[in-house]
């Protein structure tokens, strides 16, 4: 099986596709295992769709399934397009629903789901808690010291929620996000649908723009922009390298 990895603000993906539909976690976990396998934060297995260019099967290194990646979807984009797969322009299948991505050379902007607001916000652990659901379930909390990031702290909110979470700080230049993913079970450089989480937190408090730069944990700059009610998410993608196992 050949296999493509993939950066995206920091955040890598094991990349493969195929014409047949199965479970793939078992793949997944020994992948994406990072002192025995390929090593990666997640696994897709693009698949044929009768409602779009193609659907994806999307996996954590643990194995379990997410139903949306945010930096995934830009990767795959990338690697559809330059394995014949798609156009410039394409949807696909996700189980969070269809998703529209263009790729402009290394740059691939992305139209993200709807958000839906889980729980108003509210008070634990002395900060201040919003929870909401940009592809999968997120916590969001802003804070004036990044290095407030707390691994504990975070690992035990995730439990209780069930959610990603994320500590943001808004800065003149825009947005910078810490965030804890549920499969990972740790810190990770990026995650998309956390970033426009955080983005959607702090356009409500009124502290950035419709449009803000937003820097994971590996600086990287990304820009989430709120058009028309719509959600897009851009960045640049870069593919690693391409293996044969």
């Amino acid at each position: 099986m050949t296999y493509t990895k993939y950066s995206a603000s920091g955040n890598d993906f094991v990349i493969f596709h195929t014409f047949k539909e199965e479970d793939f976690s078992s793949d997944a976990v020994k992948l994406c295992n990072r002192t025995e396998g390929i090593g990666a934060d997640g696994f897709v297995a693009l698949v044929p769709s009768s409602e779009a260019d193609f659907k994806w099967l999307f996996y954590n290194s643990d194995g379990s399934h997410a139903a949306m990646c945010g930096n995934a979807t830009r990767a795959v984009a990338h690697y559809a397009y330059n394995n014949g797969l798609a156009s410039t322009s394409m949807k696909f299948l996700t189980e969070a629903g269809l998703i529209e991505s263009v790729v402009d050379g290394n740059i691939v902007e992305t139209q993200m789901t709807e958000p839906v607001l889980i729980k108003e916000t509210f008070e634990q652990e002395g900060l201040t808690w919003y929870l909401i659901d940009t592809g999968v379930p997120h916590l969001v909390t802003l804070v004036d010291d990044l290095n407030s990031y707390d691994h504990d702290l975070c690992a035990k909110m995730r439990y209780e929620h069930n959610a990603n979470v994320n500590f943001a700080k808004v800065e003149e230049n825009g947005i910078k996000v810490r965030t804890y993913e549920r499969g990972v079970e740790g810190e990770t450089l990026a995650c998309g649908t956390g970033m426009v989480a955080c983005f959607l937190r702090a356009n409500e408090l009124g502290l950035v723009e419709n449009s803000s730069l937003l820097y994971p944990k590996s600086n990287e700059e990304l820009t989430v922009s709120k058009i028309g009610g719509k959600l897009y998410f851009k960045g640049a993608v870069k593919k690693v390298f391409t293996a044969t196992i």
